[in-house]
């Protein structure tokens, strides 16, 4: 009989070294691209959020992106559109359009994250994906989420009702 157990259970942080560590973290990225590339159907916001915390863990300034997607949900594309600051990035909805047109995307996931640690979507979160959201509404492309992560947490906008 085949040993079907989990080889990871019960493993600790602790008992890792820093290249271990490192190892883990580019095996999940590998297991989390395959799931999240191009013709995949998003199959639950866990599994989009767990990649996009490891996706964007490291980063030190905000970086704003998309997933692009078609009318079955399917990934076209996985694609970071802005870099900013430490604390904010300028987002040119006339980009994100262009994009979108670009991929031929009838659907789009939104991501961006806090290097702060702090995943509480801002106001000017808020605003911004309501103007955006507005906007490609005009060409028939559909917001379904926007992610706000920091490295230990992760926000979704559709979750709490905000979009």
């Amino acid at each position: 009989m085949k040993n079907t157990e989990d080889r990871f259970t019960g493993l600790k942080p602790s008992e890792l070294n820093d290249k271990e560590k490192q190892s883990v973290v580019m095996l999940a990225m590998k297991v989390l691209s395959i799931k999240h590339r191009a013709g995949k159907t998003l199959s639950s916001p866990d599994e989009t959020r767990n990649f996009l915390r490891l996706r964007l863990a490291e980063y030190r300034n905000e970086v704003f992106g998309s997933l692009f997607l078609d009318n079955r949900h399917r990934i076209i594309a996985v694609r970071e559109l802005f870099q900013g600051t430490i604390d904010g990035a300028s987002i040119h909805p006339r980009v994100v359009v262009q994009q979108a047109l670009e991929a031929n995307a009838a659907a789009m996931v939104f991501f961006h994250n806090h290097p702060s640690g702090v995943a509480e979507p801002s106001r000017a979160d808020e605003m911004i994906t309501r103007r955006l959201k507005e906007a490609l509404a005009l060409v028939d492309v559909r917001v379904l989420d926007h992610f706000v992560v920091s490295g230990g947490e992760s926000v979704s906008f559709a979750e709490r009702g905000l979009l």
